[in-house]
């Protein structure tokens, strides 16, 4: 199934949530029940979109890269996906906002497919994390329907490559494509491809293939509204990870007390 340009309806900027100001990244004022009826809207309206799932890490990326904050602006949805992003948003006075975590967000899309007929794509990790995940959403979603799944090599795709995992993707007649290649990577790779990919959402989630295939541990919920889910991520996965957050959350941390003392303006559009 082909998908024509930008001059379709369906894509045109989602606007249902304001957004706050985050170091120049507009955060979506959310909770996960807007978040999947925006899903939801998108779906029955034909409208075409990808979201971030952003915390920490994902804001201080935006920061160092101009062209990756423009990518989160552009976005239908961000989500925050950390509690200190649940914060700013109600340091902002929006009301009703929560923390939409890309695996809950994941389960429950899944959960309200079983009613509504939602078809997966999922794509990224490895073949056998995959198989695994599928495995287990099968087993604890077995009316939602898994279209497909494709785990891209670890290179650079050529063009060619490229054209043909879009024409499985779009032919598989999937609703929402599940992206999970880990920030900052799925969220170029999602507005690269987004004008071409037919399903109505592309969400990008990250380390939630991992979580839901059974290969890594999710923080205890306590410690997940705490703030510090950052210090447990980094005890499971010390190499990969002690580095990220030993630079981003200090640097997070003076930067939005610059912003919040009007020391330092960060635009939107900058």
């Amino acid at each position: 199934m082909a998908v024509s340009g930008g001059d379709r309806a369906g894509e045109r900027r989602a606007a249902a949530w304001p957004r706050e100001n985050v170091l120049g990244v507009g955060v979506s004022a959310l909770n996960l029940d807007r978040a999947c009826a925006s899903v939801e809207r998108w779906i029955a309206e034909g409208e075409r979109h990808y979201v971030c799932v952003t915390g920490v890490h994902g804001v201080m990326e935006s920061r160092r890269d101009p062209a990756l904050r423009r990518i989160h602006n552009a976005a239908g949805l961000v989500t925050p996906d950390g509690m200190p992003l649940v914060w700013m948003l109600k340091l902002g006075r929006h009301a009703g906002v929560d923390r939409v975590y890309g695996p809950d967000l994941m389960l429950e899309l899944f959960r309200r497919s079983e009613q509504k007929g939602f078809r997966h794509f999922l794509y990224g990790s490895t073949p056998e994390v995959l198989a695994r995940l599928q495995a287990r959403l099968a087993e604890r979603f077995p009316a939602a329907e898994v279209v497909g799944s494709f785990s891209p090599p670890f290179r650079p795709l050529s063009e060619a490559e490229s054209a043909a995992i879009v024409e499985r993707i779009n032919a598989s007649g999937a609703d929402i494509l599940w992206v999970g290649l880990s920030t900052p990577k799925q969220e170029r790779w999602m507005a690269e491809h987004r004008a071409r990919l037919a399903p109505a959402a592309l969400i990008g989630v990250g380390a939630a293939f991992d979580f839901h295939a059974g290969l890594l541990r999710q923080a205890p919920r306590f410690v997940q509204r705490s703030g510090f889910e950052w210090l447990f991520r980094t005890a499971m996965e010390p190499r990969r990870l002690w580095k990220r957050y030993a630079r981003n959350v200090p640097l997070f941390l003076l930067a939005v007390a610059a912003q919040k003392s009007g020391l330092r303006r960060y635009p939107l559009d900058e």
